[in-house]
């Protein structure tokens, strides 16, 4: 009875699902069971960008961030939801089948959502105060994943951005004995993983020709920041269905997020 009450009470603070039109999708079918809770949920952050100047966004449109259709809506929200079909069908975690957006104006809403990925993570550009809620939020056991940044500029968008959040403390390579690499599936052999967009050319964008999976532990040595520098992490969970999209990259995309999923869950 206690612990039924403890989960109608945590419903009760959190925002409800919503959706917004994304850079490449405006109406995507909702799956029969959106609804129904779960015990895990994917987060997707949205966030105000940068007038960087360069890289871009597929479809991108100008507009107000948090009416959706700019850069964190990159590959939203069909690759989300393919990602949490993986997750149902091959790990024992209970996940709803959507997303949720999720705002750190919302007050405390980002405190509900243990989990949080950003795409084109290069790009992010967030104020003061959301820094600082970002900041509280990992200190208390968050979870972030940036993701799909290609080459030196877009990455160093992503550095700047950490280094407000954690001022001092490094953006570590990840070795090959990271947990993160293996609480599902050992991936001591990791590779590039393209976009759908490379199907034509075989070639990276803006000259990221080397991946990188990086990090930042809290002081305990727990890693609560994932960056993943030239990949297209999200495009293997949209593609994943699509057979003219390469097989391999759906297989370690999914497998890499599946496991970092359990990491946060579990650490």
């Amino acid at each position: 009875m206690g612990a039924a009450c403890c989960v109608t009470i945590a419903h009760a603070f959190q925002k409800e699902f919503r959706e917004y039109p994304g850079t490449e999708y405006e109406n995507f079918t909702l799956p029969p069971d959106a609804h129904v809770p779960a015990e895990f949920v994917f987060g997707r952050l949205m966030y105000p960008e940068g007038n960087t100047g360069f890289g871009g966004g597929f479809g991108r449109r100008r507009g107000d961030w948090r009416e959706g259709g700019t850069q964190w809506t990159n590959d939203y929200p069909r690759a989300d939801r393919h990602l949490l079909v993986a997750v149902n069908r091959l790990t024992r975690i209970h996940a709803r089948s959507v997303e949720q957006p999720i705002n750190l104006d919302d007050g405390t809403d980002v405190y509900n959502w243990p989990f949080l990925y950003s795409a084109r993570a290069g790009f992010m550009d967030l104020t003061d105060a959301q820094i600082e809620k970002l900041r509280d939020y990992l200190n208390r056991g968050g979870f972030f994943i940036g993701d799909d940044m290609w080459g030196d500029r877009e990455y160093q968008g992503i550095v700047e951005t950490m280094q407000k959040v954690f001022p001092g403390r490094p953006i570590e390579e990840l070795e090959n004995d990271n947990p993160a690499f293996h609480t599902i599936f050992d991936l001591n052999e990791r590779y590039q993983i393209l976009g759908q967009w490379a199907r034509g050319t075989g070639q990276p964008l803006n000259q990221g020709y080397i991946p990188h999976w990086q990090g930042i532990y809290d002081d305990r040595r727990r890693l609560v920041v994932a960056i993943w520098v030239n990949c297209d992490t999200g495009d293997s969970w949209e593609w994943a269905d699509d057979p003219t999209y390469l097989e391999k990259y759906s297989a370690l995309g999914i497998r890499l997020t599946l496991n970092h999923m359990l990491y946060a869950m579990t650490h």
